[in-house]
């Protein structure tokens, strides 16, 4: 919430103030005390709009929810200028498939939050002499992507690397959360298992016998 908040009721220590009615209407020139007795007839309050016009510009109506539209507006404003960040995945041509696995959640996981994702493909020693590989890794990099983000730019190979940007895309899909382990006995809802206790049961009867 803005830490200037507008003068209400009481607060607004002037002689007249321009009205403007609950409904929208334009009263017009009144003192500030008439206008707060209509503010509050109508119960309801008497804040000021527009503090800088000549005589200030006052409106009657709820503050508490004025408060909260206020509140609403600044939220969607931040949320709309959030700071996109680039976060950098760093493979090999020759990574091993659980590394690979790993940057490719860690990317998907940077997609969906919103931030774009720099791919960078280093070449060391003489696998600069097989690019094709790495060519390969980066096409098959992209295509498991591919429902997450859009490819805004490669650098093609600068010295002993490969650059790739992409762009989260709109709508783009989000990683199934981790299912819980399952216990023995139990069910996906943590419920006993029918099957399972009758088992037991009857192993228990059995040495009862």
């Amino acid at each position: 919430m803005s830490a200037s908040l507008p003068r209400v009721n009481q607060g607004i220590r002037v002689p007249q103030i321009r009205l403007i009615g609950a409904k929208g209407e334009q009263v017009g020139i009144v003192d500030a005390a008439e206008g707060l007795r209509r503010a509050r007839e109508e119960g309801l309050d008497l804040v000021e709009v527009a503090p800088l016009a000549k005589p200030p510009v006052c409106r009657i109506l709820d503050y508490g929810k004025f408060l909260y539209a206020l509140s609403k507006k600044e939220k969607e404003a931040r949320r709309k200028h959030k700071i996109i960040e680039v976060k950098e995945v760093k493979l090999t041509s020759k990574i091993g498939e659980h590394d690979y696995q790993t940057k490719l959640r860690n990317a998907r996981r940077f997609l969906e939050k919103g931030d774009r994702v720099k791919l960078t493909l280093f070449f060391r020693g003489r696998e600069i002499t097989h690019l094709e590989i790495g060519l390969k890794m980066i096409e098959r990099f992209t295509q498991d992507l591919a429902d997450w983000a859009a490819v805004e730019r490669n650098t093609g190979l600068e010295g002993k690397a490969i650059q790739v940007y992409f762009a989260p895309k709109a709508g783009g899909k989000k990683s199934a959360p981790a299912r819980p382990a399952m216990i023995p006995g139990k069910n996906e809802k943590g419920q006993t298992n029918s099957s399972h206790a009758e088992i037991k049961d009857e192993q228990s009867s059995k040495k009862t016998v």
